[in-house]
């Protein structure tokens, strides 16, 4: 009997390998060929799955923000428990540690991240995706400071569209300093640092 292949399993496991070369060889590296040896198969079976090079990469960028809100998103839940109460502050913390490269899975997610949000500079297909990847993490923290301010952690005049492209971009630089230098931006400095930007922001009264 012929093998049955799920093709929504077929289509991740490209994504997969997709990612593993980026992640190794950068986007510029991740052509056809190469992640279809990556992922042992032939090239003319990545392209029964996916209509075009594109598409191989924008389904990979769909993967891995799926794979980072799977992981977020228990902390979304917990932090809008309404029995949270005090414990509130600390939920938000974590959540927003979430999008820091803390340990080895989130220092290869912030990598992939920066690596194709630098591609879509140059590669307009891309840029369409990666902008909503950003404005999907900037919609999280937007809601993460605007419970922060119902909650009467942070002041009622407090512009929350600016803190959050503040914290944003906060977030980036912080990623993107680890990946150069890992051995100094440890991911104590990177909590500290995070931790320190939302005490500013709890005294500004």
């Amino acid at each position: 009997m012929p093998k049955i292949v799920d093709p929504e399993a077929r289509r991740r496991a490209v994504a997969e390998a997709v990612l593993r070369v980026v992640g190794r060889d950068g986007v510029a590296g991740a052509s056809l060929r190469n992640v279809a040896q990556e992922a042992g198969l032939a090239i003319g079976s990545v392209r029964h799955y996916f209509s075009d090079h594109d598409e191989v990469l924008i389904f990979a960028m769909t993967e891995l923000s799926a794979r980072i809100e799977r992981r977020v998103w228990g902390h979304v839940e917990r932090l809008l428990d309404p029995e949270a109460g005090h414990e509130h502050r600390a939920r938000a913390e974590e959540l927003i540690a979430e999008f820091l490269p803390l340990d080895a899975e989130r220092r290869e997610e912030g990598m992939l991240w920066q690596a194709f949000t630098t591609a879509a500079r140059t590669r307009p297909e891309l840029r369409p995706h990666a902008v909503e990847l950003e404005e999907g993490l900037r919609a999280l923290l937007l809601r993460v400071l605007r419970g922060g301010q119902e909650a009467g952690g942070l002041s009622d005049d407090l512009d929350l569209e600016l803190e959050t492209f503040r914290l944003s971009a906060l977030l980036d630089g912080l990623t993107l300093q680890a990946a150069l230098e890992p051995e100094r931006v440890t991911p104590d400095i990177l909590r500290n640092v995070l931790r320190r930007h939302l005490e500013t922001l709890r005294r500004e009264r």
